[in-house]
């Protein structure tokens, strides 16, 4: 099943005509559930192994149409000083003016622009993420898993995403040379995303 339906040119006015029931029945306001959801990233250290982390503290909304995927949005907000890798030095460098600078800039940020509906149940959601007060671009690719209601009677959406920055493009510029040549943290910063999201009452 795919939340959201795909149409071009050709088939907008049969789609108009005829919507899946079972996608407009999705349609609705949805609240990310932390406790079931994660946001994580992976770095290359020293140009030979990859350190992964993610933030414990997140809050999030979606708003799902499920016959027009234009009109869905998307926001995220990040408590900085939750980030985690499993190392409490390391930790602590991150949270520090070298990188986040979290006593400044508590949270990161983002806000969808647009989602467009590549085939299947594939997805990319375009938005503005926001790091140390600078705004740039994102696309996230995301697969929708499905939609369920759990024990307690939640109705819950679930999407796995992907993406890929330079996080010197939202000025993390920290870095130290290795004397075999090359830096100690890679440019660039793959991110995950793991959502499960309840529909609000």
């Amino acid at each position: 099943m795919s939340i959201f339906s795909r149409t071009d040119a050709r088939t907008a006015a049969a789609t108009s005509a005829a919507v899946n029931p079972d996608l407009a029945a999705l349609t609705g306001d949805y609240t990310i559930d932390p406790a079931h959801s994660a946001i994580g990233f992976t770095a290359r250290h020293a140009m030979v192994t990859n350190v992964k982390g993610g933030f414990q503290d997140f809050t999030g909304t979606l708003r799902l149409d499920g016959t027009d995927p234009s009109r869905s949005t998307a926001s995220l907000d990040v408590v900085m000083d939750s980030i985690e890798t499993g190392n409490a030095d390391r930790d602590g460098h991150l949270k520090s003016a070298d990188f986040f600078k979290t006593d400044e800039f508590p949270a990161m940020t983002f806000r969808s622009t647009g989602v467009e509906a590549l085939g299947g149940d594939d997805y990319r959601i375009t938005g503005d993420l926001t790091i140390l007060g600078t705004t740039r671009p994102l696309a996230i690719d995301l697969e929708f898993n499905g939609a369920a209601k759990d024990p307690f009677g939640n109705e819950r959406v679930g999407f796995e995403g992907k993406a890929e920055i330079l996080r010197s493009e939202w000025g993390l510029t920290w870095n130290a040379a290795l004397e075999t040549g090359g830096v100690l943290v890679s440019d660039k910063i793959k991110l995950n995303f793991d959502i499960s999201a309840i529909r609000n009452a």
